[in-house]
């Protein structure tokens, strides 16, 4: 019996560690039936996966919704159960069994119209195999526009990570990188809550540091972290590929190892386990962020389309962010006047002061509108997993 309850240890942990690696699976919970030593020895457990709603919470103002859902089994799936309570503890407000069909019983996909109740709703999805043993998931979802929470009382949080370098061990010194990041700072906590942590004249040692501090950090479903650089940049042609330049990077410096490479910002910031992260860069080059523009051989120019509640915030936090924007493409950018900002820090300062007009939301699209007719043009896309349909907002309190 010992190797047996071991063995299904062993298949439920390595069941756990896969699923940590997605957000929408985090709520499984497990049932198993410990009356049948023979099938207890060789079961596994069904994983389910949610397709939509993908958020743990979620608001919506009509009372239909629909539901998609992946079921995976080793073991042929006899039965699943769709529970709408109000909650874990309740009894059930209404009920569906579905019986999968030979072919489709180790991989399942349910698609249903549920009807819910004003006020909170539990949908909860059991999902068991032919051994008895269970899986069960939940998605909590608010309905009723009068129900809805205020946008700023979310379960959610968004951070601020910035870097500033205006002193150098052997580049220039510059003027405005350490001023325009105290200055978005300022905005981004006193305007819309941020937490935010700001790191001056930073080395590349304690810049990936401050890095894995935040990439060690847990977050929920619908947090959001802004990522921004300001200071010196550089493009070597040869490699064709951009870097940031940090304190104590050297100005002849063939093999750029003093340098932090835009290839491995990219890898490390996408890896951050936070669904919504935007990336701004303040930095000479900054555009070659863009794997596209970093490899091509000549100047590129794009232009930019411009394109409320908490149904809206959650709707825009629904897909895996990973956007950046950068001050210019593969070029110089001006540092500006002392004590003036950078054009491209000035700019993005006016927009977070919008505070995103009578809404109080500042999107992307608003915010590339604030910067797209700088003389030099800025740079937008993606990186990473970043998913169709992403984006990244900013909260006024």
């Amino acid at each position: 019996m010992k190797r047996m309850f071991f063995l299904l240890v062993l298949t439920i942990l390595s069941v756990a560690g896969a699923m940590a690696q997605n957000v929408s699976t985090r709520t499984n919970e497990f049932e198993v039936d410990f009356s049948d030593p023979k099938k207890l020895a060789y079961t596994t457990i069904p994983v389910i996966n949610w397709i939509t709603p993908v958020q743990e919470s979620n608001y919506a103002q009509e009372s239909k919704f629909k539901i998609r859902v992946e079921i995976d089994s080793d073991k042929p799936i006899k039965n699943i159960i769709i529970n709408v309570k109000e909650s874990q503890q309740s009894a059930s407000r209404g009920s569906s069994s579905i019986q999968p069909k030979d072919d489709e019983n180790l991989h399942t996909v349910v698609e249903r119209n549920v009807t819910l109740m004003d006020g909170e709703n539990l949908l909860e999805i059991i999902a068991e195999n032919i051994d008895g043993q269970k899986t069960v998931s939940y998605r909590k979802i608010t309905v009723g526009s009068a129900t809805l929470a205020d946008a700023n009382k979310l379960d959610r949080t968004d951070y601020a990570l910035i870097f500033a370098t205006d002193e150098y061990d052997h580049w220039g010194d510059l003027v405005n990188p350490v001023f325009d990041s105290r200055t978005i700072a300022n905005e981004l906590k006193n305007t819309y809550g941020f937490k935010v942590d700001v790191l001056e004249n930073g080395t590349q040692a304690e810049v990936l540091k401050k890095i894995r501090e935040y990439a060690e950090k847990k977050y929920k479903p619908l947090d959001q972290l802004f990522i921004f650089f300001a200071g010196h940049g550089n493009y070597d042609q040869t490699f064709g590929e951009g870097f940031v330049v940090t304190k104590e990077s050297l100005v002849n410096d063939e093999a750029k190892t003093s340098y932090l490479s835009h290839n491995r910002l990219r890898s490390i910031i996408n890896n951050i386990p936070c669904e919504h992260i935007f990336l701004a860069m303040d930095v000479c080059f900054g555009g070659t962020f863009d794997q596209a523009l970093a490899s091509s051989r000549g100047l590129e120019e794009e232009t930019y389309k411009e394109q409320n509640t908490a149904e809206f915030i959650t709707r825009k936090l629904t897909y895996k962010t990973r956007r950046f924007l950068t001050s210019g493409g593969k070029t110089y950018v001006s540092d500006g006047i002392p004590g003036k900002h950078s054009p491209f820090a000035k700019n993005l300062i006016e927009a977070l002061r919008a505070r995103g007009g009578r809404d109080g939301i500042l999107t992307l699209p608003e915010v590339y509108s604030y910067v797209e007719k700088l003389k030099i043009q800025p740079r937008f896309g993606e990186f990473g997993d970043n998913a169709p349909g992403s984006d990244f907002v900013f909260v006024a309190k």
